[in-house]
């Protein structure tokens, strides 16, 4: 006797056009038995429901995470899956990844694999991660990978260029982190290393070659389109990508440092690698000591600039301001990747956090605080104290020319002169007119007065040897008889 299943798989055939041989060759069954079993009354079997997965919720998620990363690995979903609330295993998520993704094997080339001797060498290259946005300001966003060969130990350094100085200060990191320096490094034909080549000859960078001099460590280029040369660096900058990049949200430069540093500590140098078998710490203890120079090099992108009237110099699209005494002067001008320091006379006399926002005034309150000081005492001054005393006109003057970086104490003395002159009543008047006329400066209000009035006070006259000249006396001239001249003249006209 058959089951209830077999039975229904019997008639379900039979529907589906099968002969009785052919349901007897499919199911294993004697042919008698299944014609026997045709006779009987049809049955329904109600097949099991596939159990859920607790995939099942997630899997829009990661069809997204898979159309913008095409190449993302299973324990970089699984980080972000968990975040959501998923509390599955890794092994039906990598299921799930393999029957979604197609994996192409086109284009391989058998090679020779280089291996190199504990801390001979490094090998580095640049690549491009997309852009950061900093308010209206975008920034493309480049990632300097170094890994020390025989360990297959990572460093990685994200910044928004690939200068010249750029490339340096990042390389000095790395050495800074492991500690010590190769005796080669393999490079690529980034202009920033190789300046020219000609088949096998290579001339190097100058700049990047006084970089290196004082490691003692010699430049290698590998060939060109030979990326197995520096194979791998290459499968590093993949494995940033895949395992660290995607997913992920970042609000600055120092954020994407910081979140590559610990996935770097936590991730990279602790798995497993698939070549050495051991884990990358653990290799690199075994990486012959070559201690790093004294007095290293100082990196940082340096200009010389000045410092304008508002207390400021202009570096990178943004302002950043200096003492206030340092007005005038040129300062010169160190950045890191996340400081902008300010020298004068060699003497730091100011560091600011860089901001990689265009436009933008980064201020330090005590540089404020001193130009508020220097105008203090500047109000103190005999000649500005005076003046404010006349009317709140005057206070409004002064204060405008201290905006407008005029010399106040200076103009203060010269419109004294100008108010005992033509009188403080006059004088008052041109400060309100020049206020009105936004016209600061004692050449201003020398004109207005000028022009509008008659000067209150007579200067002495000029003493001469000859007694008898200076007690010379000229008649008054009489306006009266000028006015009655012109009127004449008027009436001959007519």
């Amino acid at each position: 006797m058959i089951d209830r299943k077999t039975v229904f798989e019997i008639h379900r055939l039979k529907n589906a056009g099968y002969s009785a041989r052919q349901i007897a060759r499919e199911l294993r069954l004697g042919r008698d038995t299944v014609k026997k079993y045709l006779l009987t009354p049809e049955v329904t079997v109600n097949p099991k429901k596939p159990k859920g997965s607790k995939l099942d919720t997630y899997c829009d998620l990661i069809d997204s995470f898979l159309e913008e990363y095409p190449l993302i690995q299973a324990p970089v979903v699984l980080q972000r899956l968990q975040e959501k609330g998923f509390d599955g295993q890794i092994t039906i998520v990598r299921d799930y990844l393999q029957k979604r993704r197609e994996k192409a094997m086109k284009n391989r080339q058998a090679f020779i694999r280089f291996e190199s001797a504990p801390g001979k060498q490094m090998q580095i290259d640049w690549g491009h991660f997309d852009t950061l946005i900093y308010g209206a300001t975008k920034r493309k966003l480049y990632a300097l990978a170094v890994v020390e060969s025989y360990s297959r130990m990572l460093y990685v350094q994200f910044t928004h260029s690939q200068r010249q100085e750029v490339l340096h200060q990042s390389l000095l990191n790395a050495f800074r982190f492991f500690g010590v320096s190769p005796e080669e490094i393999v490079v690529d034909n980034m202009l920033t290393a190789v300046t020219e080549r000609c088949g096998r000859v290579v001339r190097f960078n100058d700049a990047f070659l006084d970089f290196l001099r004082p490691f003692k460590i010699a430049p290698v280029a590998c060939n060109i389109r030979s990326p197995q040369e520096k194979g791998k660096i290459e499968r590093s900058i993949q494995y940033i990508r895949q395992n660290f990049w995607p997913a992920r949200t970042f609000t600055d430069l120092m954020d994407v440092q910081n979140q590559v540093n610990q996935w770097r500590d936590t991730v990279a140098n602790v798995r497993i690698q698939q070549t050495t078998g051991e884990k990358p710490q653990d290799r690199f203890a075994g990486v012959i000591p070559r201690p790093l120079p004294e007095g290293l090099p100082d990196c940082r992108e340096t200009e010389t600039v000045l410092a304008h009237k508002d207390f400021a110099v202009i570096f990178d699209g943004n302002q950043y301001t200096a003492p206030p005494w340092t007005v005038g002067k040129h300062l010169i001008l160190k950045a890191d990747f996340n400081t902008v320091t300010l020298y004068h006379l060699q003497k730091q006399v100011a560091v600011h956090f860089r901001s990689w926002e265009r436009k933008q005034r980064i201020e330090l309150p005590s540089h404020r605080e001193q130009v508020k000081k220097l105008q203090n005492k500047l109000w103190r001054e005999r000649d500005i104290a005076i003046l404010s005393s006349l009317c709140p006109e005057a206070v409004d003057y002064l204060s405008a020319l201290a905006a407008a970086r005029q010399p106040v104490k200076k103009t203060a003395a010269v419109l004294l002169i100008l108010k005992d002159e033509y009188g403080e009543a006059a004088f008052i008047c041109a400060i309100r007119k020049a206020i009105a006329h936004k016209a600061y400066g004692a050449e201003y209000i020398r004109n207005i007065l000028h022009q509008e009035s008659t000067p209150k006070k007579q200067h002495p006259p000029v003493k001469l040897k000859n007694e008898a000249l200076n007690n010379l006396r000229l008649a008054e001239p009489s306006l009266a008889e000028y006015d009655a001249y012109i009127l004449k003249r008027r009436r001959d006209h007519e």
